[in-house]
């Protein structure tokens, strides 16, 4: 970042502010947007028998959604150099008022989908604003329980969402997934307009247009690449174009922040080692997760032969344990530091895939929650302690971008994950009926979505191993010198 840059505008005093009406009017509007990420998931079987549309055409529900954010996240960072930390957050939350009020009254599938995709670009708006926020206001020493409790929301919405869309979905409309949830945002809303204070630096940078068009048509092409491989093959022209399109497109984007002099994403965060480290370790961990929150649905749907609501009941204890630890991971980093949380915590991920490559159809329910647990009480000691430790060692005009950064990665790793799984697993699934005697019976084709699940974890079994290697070499952070005497006045 230019000197120019950074002393346009003095940050703004910290030292008065109340930093409890601001966590929770970062929480309650996290969890909204959050929880309908997921409440869509279960009922999109409905919604394809509501609209008369396929499955390939339903699916843009939840691929446009991360299209939108994916591809929104990396302005972010210029975003709150423009706006106010209440403007940002406001107008987030608003976007995804309109956007959950247009999907409530959709009369078509089209209009459905504008919602959807306007309320992404309200969550794309929010998430990075909400750990900027935390980073701005928590000295170094108390960030972890701030972080933990946003992690509280940010995997205790998704655990609930399948459940209660389940139940919604056996007593309602699909229309109430959308009804419930606007009483949730209008009241977001007013608190943060009462509460939600400016913690961020005004500088007004230049905007490069080529640059976010760049980036754009980068995190669009991959995530809309792998995205749409779920559902085509990958020897689609129009999966492996989009996806080499965005591949080069990615990497002008990163020449062109490398050369400018204000950067929209500015990739001089990587220089700080810890930071790049948790940056490559993240976006591994939610490989797994995404790919693993896709595909256990499927196995306890397609082989155990469960309902939706008893597969979303199924999830619930891993997801609400995995809540109740991220606080709790959060205290034990800010005493600890990261080493004694990471290690453990990917360890446990290793051993729960591990115990996922040999379930079967004899399966019991209470064995696949066991392995989900232990799943997500280790993921609870990595991504909060992780992120934060990364983050912490930044210097502070590059929160903004550090934050853009690791929620962009997030968004394009799970893409990438959700989509190898579901096509390594499909031609698992493939592969066996190929070599069935009978392959149109039922019980050789849950026997082939097993074989095909195997196969899955297996990689995703890797996968974990490899975020381990990279977790033995996370340590303790510290900000650069002269950032910690400005923080908050201490």
């Amino acid at each position: 970042m230019s000197a120019a840059s950074t002393k346009k505008a003095s940050p703004p005093d910290l030292s008065k502010i109340r930093r409890g009406p601001i966590v929770i009017a970062l929480i309650i509007g996290a969890f909204v947007a959050i929880l309908n990420e997921t409440l869509l998931g279960n009922a999109l079987p409905d919604l394809m028998k509501a609209f008369d549309v396929s499955a390939s055409t339903i699916q843009w529900l939840s691929t446009a959604y991360m299209l939108v954010v994916g591809v929104l996240v990396p302005i972010t960072a210029l975003l709150q150099q423009w706006y106010t930390t209440r403007q940002m957050f406001l107008g987030a939350m608003i976007l995804f008022l309109a956007g959950t009020v247009v999907a409530a009254v959709a009369p078509e599938f089209e209009v459905l989908l504008v919602g959807r995709i306007i309320q992404a670009l309200g969550t794309g708006l929010m998430l990075p604003v909400m750990m900027n926020t935390i980073l701005a206001i928590f000295p170094p020493e108390k960030r972890g329980g701030a972080m933990g409790l946003i992690g509280l929301v940010i995997m205790f919405a998704p655990a609930i969402g399948p459940t209660v869309s389940g139940l919604i979905m056996d007593s309602l409309s699909w229309r109430w997934l959308f009804y419930l949830v606007i009483p949730l945002a209008v009241f977001s809303i007013i608190f943060a307009a009462v509460y939600m204070k400016n913690v961020s630096e005004i500088t007004k940078p230049k905007v490069d247009i080529l640059s976010i068009l760049l980036s754009t048509a980068g995190f669009g092409g991959i995530v809309y690449g792998f995205s749409s491989a779920g559902s085509h093959s990958w020897s689609d022209p129009e999966v492996y174009w989009t996806i080499i399109v965005g591949a080069v497109a990615l990497l002008l984007f990163i020449w062109r922040q490398l050369v400018l002099k204000e950067p929209v994403m500015d990739l001089r965060a990587f220089k700080y080692p810890m930071f790049a480290l948790v940056t490559v370790l993240m976006f591994v961990i939610m490989m797994t997760l995404f790919s693993t929150m896709t595909l256990l649905p499927m196995f306890l749907q397609g082989a155990l032969l469960m309902t939706a609501f008893k597969s979303g009941l199924t999830m619930l204890p891993g997801g609400v344990i995995n809540g109740i630890m991220a606080p709790v991971a959060g205290k034990l980093f800010d005493k600890f530091g990261p080493r004694v949380l990471v290690t453990p915590g990917l360890l446990l991920v290793v051993i729960s895939i591990w115990m996922f490559t040999g379930i079967d159809e004899t399966a019991s329910t209470g064995y696949v929650i066991t392995i989900h647990i232990i799943m997500l009480i280790g993921i609870s000691l990595v991504m909060m302690p992780a992120q934060t430790t990364g983050l912490n060692q930044l210097p502070r005009h590059l929160y903004p971008h550090g934050t853009a950064i690791m929620n962009t990665l997030q968004q394009v790793s799970g893409a990438i994950g959700t989509a190898l799984f579901i096509s390594v697993m499909s031609n698992g699934a493939k592969d066996y009926l190929k070599d069935s005697s009978d392959p149109t019976n039922p019980a050789e084709a849950i026997k082939g979505m097993i074989s095909g699940l195997h196969n899955a974890f297996w990689i995703g079994l890797f996968v974990a191993i490899v975020a381990l290697i990279i977790g033995l070499f996370i340590k303790k952070t510290h900000p650069p010198e002269g950032e910690e005497g400005r923080m908050m006045g201490h």
